[in-house]
């Protein structure tokens, strides 16, 4: 594989919302937004999230970068004019979509069978004909997000991989249609976790599951095991099923700082930091800058190695701490039925400091 593919690509789903209550960046040239901060750093392409309708019936967002279609086109937007190639990943759901929980859209609720799967092509189809309208076709597509245990539940609940079948090849018929430009990923997580995801791509495929371009997968270093394991399982990936494998989420910690007082909020309104110290004992970098530093690059070498590793993700670089943009409003856990707070819980993962200065790691991505 060609230097030049290794995908450097951010998640920037919140950017919006981060601007828009105060959150400024800047580099060493000085002042600039975050997205340009990055792409002239090597960043070459954005991923955006895309929640079917984040709003409460009253009309509350649920936050978290609220990423209905408007705001998802207003970044792919910025994302090409700077010259970015873009990965649309569905959710298909109103919010958060993840092992834990793949909640139907509220317009969704009740549907089964045949009519569920016509619901996901339509939508499918419907969202990247605007996109194509608007003159922003994605490069790649995740049909899914982080699909392990299954997706729109219970009706396609992991192991039922005819039912996760039948959904997920809706959802790739539709790109094909509508973009047939791009490449299709399918997303899973726990990326050291090989056994898995055999198991979970042998049953798919086994299921009559339509064929698809790339296999995602979500590392972070503290709850999933090494980078060499991580580089293992992407070499077998690739070799067993002939795809190209992207880390298509990813994280480090730079600190172990609390940023409570950048949001404003006291310490029993938030969650929490993500990568806590106790989490962070247990792997091989210490969360400071340097040793994000040191993550980026070995997990860069470690992905190459493997002729199927086309590049990283890294998850939510710009989700600096500012007040009123956490991981869930009020009206977002009503629909989840989740325990708050819901303040930011990533900060500390950012590719920027709590003030919105680049961090060393900024750097890292021309070199990788």
């Amino acid at each position: 594989m060609r230097q030049s593919e290794f995908i450097r690509g951010m998640d920037l789903s919140t950017l919006l919302e981060v601007e828009a209550r105060g959150g400024r960046f800047s580099d060493e040239n000085g002042p600039d937004g975050a997205m340009e901060i990055l792409r002239r750093h090597g960043m070459d392409l954005v991923r955006l999230r895309l929640w079917n309708d984040p709003y409460s019936p009253q009309g509350r967002p649920y936050g978290a970068g609220t990423n209905d279609l408007a705001r998802t086109m207003t970044l792919a937007g910025r994302a090409k004019a700077l010259g970015c190639r873009w990965l649309l990943d569905l959710h298909y759901s109103d919010f958060w979509a993840d092992p834990g929980k793949q909640i139907p859209p509220k317009a969704w609720q009740g549907l089964e069978g045949e009519s569920l799967e016509r619901a996901v092509y339509d939508y499918t189809l419907s969202v990247l004909e605007r996109l194509s309208c608007a003159g922003l076709a994605p490069d790649m597509v995740s049909v899914g997000n982080e699909i392990t245990n299954g997706l729109l539940w219970p009706a396609g609940r992991y192991p039922d991989f005819p039912a996760i079948a039948r959904l997920v090849s809706a959802g790739i018929r539709a790109v094909r249609q509508a973009a047939p430009g791009a490449s299709v990923m399918l997303h899973l997580d726990k990326g050291t976790q090989g056994q898995l995801h055999r198991s979970w791509f042998d049953g798919y495929f086994a299921a009559g599951g339509a064929d698809f371009d790339c296999i995602g997968l979500s590392y972070y270093p503290f709850w999933n095991g090494s980078i060499a394991e991580l580089g293992d399982n992407i070499a077998a990936l690739g070799d067993r099923y002939q795809k190209d494998v992207i880390v298509a989420e990813t994280s480090m910690g730079f600190t172990l700082e609390d940023y409570g007082r950048y949001e404003g909020l006291a310490a029993g309104e938030r969650k929490g930091m993500a990568a806590t110290a106790e989490l962070a004992a247990g792997i091989a970098y210490p969360m400071t800058p340097a040793g994000q530093c040191d993550f980026l690059r070995d997990l860069a070498a470690a992905i190459r190695r493997s002729r199927w590793g086309r590049g990283l993700i890294w998850w939510e670089p710009a989700w600096i701490p500012v007040p009123g943009v956490g991981w869930a409003t009020e009206q977002a856990l009503e629909y989840t039925k989740e325990p708050g707070p819901g303040g930011n819980e990533w900060a500390n993962q950012a590719l920027f400091d709590y003030e919105g200065r680049a961090l060393p790691a900024v750097r890292i991505l021309g070199e990788i």
